[in-house]
């Protein structure tokens, strides 16, 4: 029966071929449309006819011949009909492997040449498609064609054409499956061009190559990973989402199925968990699955090496991260055997020139640290060092990543390790990365780990070598920071170290302008007395105000307006507010030093502007104890006496100005009594008469006000001659160039008027009298209006201490005034019975 069919079939071949006969000679024709359309009638003949499988397979064994020929034909046509009938004649032959002896080299003739055989890009991607379909067919059976089919791929796979590359790639990856074991003889051989493709502007051809690799890597030589690693590092920054999604797969296959996958993990593992944290959530998940499959492949092929690991239940011994899942066994024994590998990398790509990657490279720290538990204690070095390089970093993304980074470390590492080598740094050269890290640091660890080192965190931070090595914004944000997460962390334990901790704050506050800095800080200080239990900042102060004082005054002698220590002075008397009435005996002796004459001109400047502020208020400040007439005397005399003398140079008006403007303040504030203020008259008056003849307006101003306060204090106390010693200066000063000046001249002689007591003889001093009235009566005729009324005010005032020789006066110069009226309205207040104006 076999034998009948058999013959049948062969009668059904010879009858096609014979009237394909005159269709296959015209193939020979020099007429391009000869050729076209026999080619045209053998495809209808043999493959839209419906032939049985047998009778396929002797027809196209026939036809093969002809249509490999057919595909050098000059006419693109000619080639497309003979590619696609044998194409059709192949998929439906019962044996298509017989024609790889003829298909192969004539397919390497057309596509493995070094330069484009086929110029129709349409034709050479159906030649590929064509031998995709052999792949398909053939399967095993292509092993023998393996240079073959390596030099024809090798060309496809660099082809111009985007879409011969995708099915060149597609053809690589079924190929090497199929040949899995001769394939890893000549696989290093596409390696090359692939990775020349690996960066086509297309995505899909790049999702293309990228698992081409994979199949390549796969089946042939292990040994090639190296070749393609940085190329597939360099496509997890991909912007296609599907390019890295492939990169993910490639990589999971391969430590889960590479034969050599053991040497290449520390290789291959931080591809995987860079896509830990790609931007895409299925990225993220088909990596963190691939993960832990390859943790659990390899716990179960060393479950002996891990029995006592896998046996042992007991909790973990540190302080996890909330809300964190931990990784199985084998994921973490894993990473602590590979990590002294990769962490260099890491190391070296987080300082990359190119943001990006450096991005990555601290998202995958992040991923290692959190892996790797206590085991990153033997790395600590190369951490510390790779983090402070990274928070000094542009992009805040990196910046932030290494903060959570030193957080795990905080986490996992024993503070006793950790604290002692990053204070190690801060102490060697203390920077603002340097403060992030151990800030990160404490914030990871528990209050229970970092109690015994305590005292020692907090005299690092209040040490001058880091508190006071930078006034940048930065920086000392990250100084107050690290004041933040100590109280935040360790709550009432800070009670051992508020005093440091209260230093730094003192310190940071003396050092900025920054408005927004300086309420993060009194913010702090709040927080630092409430974990005290204190109602506010002030009790805090009130325990520390002595040590604050005493611990700035160590180094007073050597104050110079470059120290900081002034500065903290400053910013301690200003911040304790009536806590300072509390401690005058150990302020005032620092005040005293820094005021005399020898100190820095700076300093002091700086120093009366502090102390003009706490005499304006100096019932909340200096006087909240009612203490503070005791320092008075010192104040004037041993302070303000000695600077208001006067020095040449700008430096020294300067400090006679905040000399008198603090007299002022403290004059302004009421405190001085009638027995203090004539103790004092002849040791500070003089300094202020002279303080009149100042070239600075504001030294003018108030030393005339400042005079009118002193005599209002003593009243009719004074004698004659202190009287007359001073209206002469105050006359002087009706003339000033400053309108104020004259202003506050004239009310301070109205207060003079006041001071004249009984025992000040009329007719005695008449000639000062005169004096005094024609020096008044001549600016009652002043251009402006404002100034006359000051003056008929003054004379008013004045006119009780001798209205006759007033009123003589008056009418001497009456005529000779611009207008007699305000000269008519004195006499008038004069002549009333009771001496005062209508």
């Amino acid at each position: 029966m076999a034998e009948v069919e058999a013959e049948a079939e062969q009668a059904a071949v010879v009858e096609v071929c014979q009237a394909l006969g005159r269709h296959l000679n015209c193939l020979g024709s020099e007429n391009k449309s000869s050729r076209r359309r026999a080619l045209e009638c053998i495809r209808a003949e043999a493959v839209e006819r419906r032939l049985s499988s047998g009778v396929r397979q002797g027809v196209m064994s026939a036809l093969l011949r002809p249509l490999l020929a057919a595909w050098r034909d000059p006419a693109e046509r000619c080639r497309e009909l003979a590619i696609c009938t044998l194409a059709e004649l192949l998929r439906d032959a019962p044996r298509p492997h017989v024609a790889l002896p003829h298909l192969m080299p004539a397919a390497v003739q057309r596509l493995g040449q070094p330069h484009i055989t086929e110029p129709a890009e349409e034709l050479r991607l159906a030649l590929v498609e064509l031998l995709l379909m052999v792949v398909d067919l053939c399967g095993a059976k292509l092993a023998s064609y393996l240079d073959d089919m390596v030099k024809i791929l090798q060309r496809t796979i660099v082809d111009p054409f985007p879409d011969v590359k995708k099915k060149s790639c597609e053809c690589v990856a079924k190929y090497a499956k199929w040949t899995a074991e001769t394939f890893h003889m000549q696989s290093e051989s596409l390696i090359k061009p692939l990775m020349q493709t690996i960066s086509h502007q297309h995505s899909k051809v790049r999702v293309a190559v990228v698992r081409a690799t994979g199949s390549v890597i796969q089946y042939g030589n292990g040994k090639s990973v190296d070749d393609v690693l940085s190329h597939l590092a360099q496509r997890l920054f991909d912007d296609a989402p599907l390019v890295r999604q492939a990169v993910t797969e490639v990589v999971g296959s391969w430590l889960l199925d590479l034969r050599d996958r053991y040497s290449f993990f520390h290789k291959l593992i931080p591809l995987l968990l860079s896509s830990c944290s790609d931007e895409i959530a299925q990225i993220r998940e088909l990596a963190s699955d691939y993960w832990r499959k390859v943790g659990l492949q390899w716990q179960q092929e060393n479950e002996e090496d891990l029995k006592d690991k896998l046996d042992w239940s007991a909790e973990l011994s540190v302080h996890y991260p909330v809300g964190a899942e931990r990784p199985g066994l084998g994921c973490r024994e894993l990473m602590f055997r590979n990590l002294f590998k990769i962490l260099p990398a890491v190391s070296r790509d987080i300082t990359d020139w190119v943001p990006a990657t450096r991005v990555k490279a601290s998202d995958l720290l992040i991923i290692l640290l959190f892996h790797a538990e206590d085991h990153i204690t033997q790395h600590m070095e190369l951490l510390l060092s790779t983090l402070y390089r990274s928070c000094s970093d542009e992009e805040k993304t990196v910046v932030q990543n290494s903060v959570n980074a030193a957080e795990l470390i905080g986490t996992f590492v024993e503070p006793e390790v950790s604290l002692k080598l990053i204070l190690m740094a801060i102490e060697k050269s203390a920077c603002t990365a340097h403060l992030m890290v151990l800030g990160a640091v404490i914030r990871g660890s528990s209050a229970q780990a970092l109690h015994p080192h305590l005292v020692t965190i907090g005299a690092a931070l209040a040490h001058p070598d880091t508190c006071q090595v930078s006034a940048k914004v930065e920086y000392l944000e990250q100084l107050l920071l690290c004041v933040q997460i100590l109280i935040t962390v360790c709550g009432r334990q800070c009670s051992e170290i508020n005093l440091p901790l209260l230093k730094v704050l003192m310190t940071i506050l003396s050092m900025t302008s920054d408005r927004e800095l300086e309420n993060k800080v009194e913010k702090t200080v709040a927080s630092l007395a409430a974990a005290e239990d204190f109602e506010n900042s002030l009790g805090l102060y009130r325990l520390h105000i002595r040590q604050l004082i005493e611990w700035v005054a160590n180094t007073q002698h050597e104050w110079t307006k470059y120290s900081v220590q002034h500065l903290q002075f400053e910013t301690i008397i200003t911040q304790s507010g009536p806590v300072l009435g509390d401690s005058l005996d150990v302020v005032f002796p620092v005040l005293i030093n820094c005021f005399q004459p020898s100190k820095d001109p700076e300093v002091r400047l700086k120093l009366f502007t502090v102390l003009s502020k706490l005499l304006l208020n100096a019932n909340e400040t200096l006087n909240s104890q009612g203490q503070f007439s005791s320092y008075l005397e010192k104040l004037v005399r041993d302070i303000l006496v000695p600077n208001l003398l006067w020095h040449a140079g700008r430096t020294a008006a300067a400090i006679r100005t905040t000399a008198v403007s603090c007299l002022w303040a403290l004059l302004h504030s009421k405190m001085i009594t009638l027995e203090q203020a004539l103790g004092l008259y002849e040791d500070l008056m003089p300094k202020v008469i002279a303080a009149l003849d100042e070239d600075s307006k504001m030294t003018r101003l108030l030393a005339c006000r400042a005079i009118g306060a002193i005599l209002k204090i003593c009243g009719n106390q004074l004698d004659p001659d202190q009287l007359n010693k001073l209206y002469p200066e105050l006359l002087k000063r009706l003339d000033d160039s400053l309108d104020d000046v004259r202003i506050a001249a004239g009310r301070t002689l109205s207060i003079w008027f006041q001071c004249v007591g009984n025992d000040y003889d009329r007719l005695h001093y008449k000639s000062h009298i005169e004096f005094l009235y024609r020096g008044l009566l001549v600016h009652l005729d002043d251009p402006e209006s404002g100034i006359q009324k000051v003056f008929l005010d003054v004379l008013k005032v004045g006119s009780s201490l001798s209205p006759a020789l007033l009123t003589q006066e008056i009418e001497a110069v009456k005529h000779k005034h611009r207008s007699p009226y305000y000269c008519e309205q004195l006499l008038r207040h004069i002549q009333e019975p009771s001496g005062v104006a209508s």
